[in-house]
């Protein structure tokens, strides 16, 4: 067990920021709302320690899973390997764990090196990747035959994230995930993200402009996430020292969640996550690599 400091949004700044038709955003490539937010210090459980009883973790219970899965790709320098060969071991990941899967679309992927010269940094903001409506503009966007979506849209289906550290364990600003059973419905805030426009000649992404930070000029809202407002009773968990053949399977959507239209009273819904600095770790630790990659998956 450790401690650490966890960023919440401040409902207080959501009600200014929501009058009229401004939404709240968030830039995914630089730390930068519109929004407040409020740092609060929490401890954190090595999930090594709720491997059994009550405390297990699962995908249904607390939204969240670590399981050992060692790939063949190690450093991911290569666009073209991480679509080929790594998409593939992810999916042998998910039908090896999870039953009963009938499709999976895996759609896109964030590599994250806590570098100077990375446009994408570990985020240290309390979130999960897409509300409910955001998922379901997912499935649509992904399978353009509009018959095939909305009988697949009929069906179960999750948005999960698969995280692992690149290289080297991942002690350095490690992930936490919290556990779903220990949220409410009023902790997630529905917030725009935002991301910045491809350059005309490149499909890469730039460091942000550190001149128009507060602006949202030269960025494009790509979906609606939900960020957590503090709450006294999140538990929160993390695998200490994470190696690469260690891998986190992370809900962000569940169509037979507990809140949802069909749902499954117990059922997760998702795990909010965010990346701490834990105060254990040595200060000359290698700084942090890691990939995610996020995946639509149906159900029989």
């Amino acid at each position: 067990m450790t401690t650490g400091t966890f960023t919440y949004i401040d409902p207080s700044s959501v009600s200014a920021s929501t009058s009229g038709s401004v939404k709240p955003w968030n830039k995914v490539d630089v730390h930068k709302t519109s929004f407040s937010t409020i740092d609060c210090e929490r401890t954190v459980t090595n999930i090594r320690h709720l491997e059994s009883g009550v405390s297990a973790v699962s995908l249904d219970s607390t939204g969240f899973a670590l399981v050992n899965h060692p790939v063949r790709e190690k450093y991911f320098n290569e666009d073209s390997a991480v679509r080929g060969e790594y998409y593939a071991d992810v999916e042998i990941l998910l039908r090896g764990n999870l039953p009963g899967i009938k499709k999976i679309i895996i759609f896109d992927h964030t590599i994250r090196r806590r570098e100077a010269t990375s446009p994408r940094q570990p985020v240290r903001l309390v979130h999960v990747d897409q509300t409910p409506a955001a998922a379901e503009a997912r499935v649509r966007r992904h399978i353009p035959d509009k018959k095939e979506a909305q009988e697949l849209l009929k069906c179960r289906y999750q948005l999960i994230n698969i995280w692992r550290p690149i290289g080297h364990n991942a002690s350095d600003f490690p992930l936490a995930v919290l556990d779903w059973r220990s949220t409410m419905p009023q902790d997630f805030v529905k917030v725009d993200l935002m991301y910045p426009k491809q350059s005309e000649n490149s499909s890469t992404e730039v460091l942000a402009d550190e001149e128009s930070i507060d602006s949202i000029e030269g960025y494009e809202r790509r979906g609606e996430q939900y960020v957590l407002s503090p709450n006294d009773k999140h538990m929160w968990c993390y695998a200490k020292d994470m190696t690469p053949d260690e891998a986190l399977l992370i809900k962000c959507f569940d169509s037979r969640s507990q809140y949802e239209p069909h749902g499954i009273v117990g059922v997760a819904s998702s795990a909010p996550h965010t990346a701490f600095e834990d105060p254990e770790t040595p200060s000359d630790t290698t700084p942090r690599q890691s990939i995610e990659v996020r995946c639509l998956v149906f159900y029989e």
